[in-house]
Parts: structure tokens; sequence; C-alpha cells
């Protein structure tokens, strides 16, 4: 497979309007290795292969786990995360699959007792994020270095 496109280079001011929202959330309150884990779950939903490897390798870079990396698919099934971690990883595959989901109040509930509404946005925020970096990714067919 080749790339098709470098959406880097082709229109740098969209690009610097994602990095903007990439910077804000880099000042939210949101644990580091919880938004590696977001963005691995919706990278790994979407089937970006650039995005799935680039943030595994972040993730284990901040010293997260390599048995909680290899279980961020089936979080559901396994006792390695928080009820905190649980909740996000719930809501960003309602969100990343919004369409299908229509986001349930019982995530909704879930989410609701983990986070303050400012991490809620922030965190919705996240999810949106990464949902735009791997439709650009898989799109272009960036590949993982």
């Amino acid at each position: 497979m080749e790339p098709l496109l470098d959406f880097y280079q082709s229109n740098p001011a969209a690009i610097q309007a994602v990095m903007g929202l990439e910077k804000a959330l880099g000042r939210s309150t949101l644990e580091k290795p919880l938004t590696e884990l977001v963005r691995l779950r919706a990278s790994q939903i979407n089937g970006c292969a650039y995005c799935v490897d680039l943030h595994t390798a972040d993730a284990r870079k901040g010293g997260e786990d390599d048995r909680r990396l290899a279980t961020v698919s089936v979080w559901h099934e396994t006792p390695f995360f928080t009820d905190r971690e649980r909740a996000a990883l719930a809501w960003t595959e309602a969100v990343t699959l919004v369409a299908e989901t229509r986001v349930p109040d019982d995530v909704w509930q879930a989410v609701r007792a983990q986070f303050s509404d400012a991490e809620l946005v922030d965190l919705t925020l996240l999810v949106s994020t990464i949902n735009t970096w791997n439709r650009l990714a898989i799109s272009f067919r960036k590949l993982p270095a």
C-alpha cells in the first residue's frame, strides 16, 4: 500500500486548526495515560494502523503496561482498568460510533460519575480529535513509520 496524499503538506492551515485542538487538550486536566488509552481505543475501532502504532508507542513511552495495552480492545472483559478508565473507554466507543450508539444513557451516567463538566468536554473533544486524525490517516493511507 502506498500513501495517497501528505495531508500535512497539502493543507497546512487545516492541519494547524486540528493541532490547535491538540494544544488545548494538552492543557486539560485529563491524565496523559488516560488520553493515550482513549486515542488507542478509538484508533482500534476505526482500524487506523498508523494511529494504533503511534499511540501504542506513545503510551509505552509514558510508562503504560504492555498487558493493559494488549487488552485495551477487550477492556470490558479484563480487571486491568480503573472505573474512571472504563467510563472513558465506554464513552470513547459510544462517541466514536455515535451514528450507531446514539451515546446510551448508561454510558453517560458512568462517565458523568467519573469526570467533571470541563473534563467531559475535554474527553469528548479528545475522542472527536482522534477520530479526525484517524479519518485523515485512513483516507490518505498514512503508513506507520
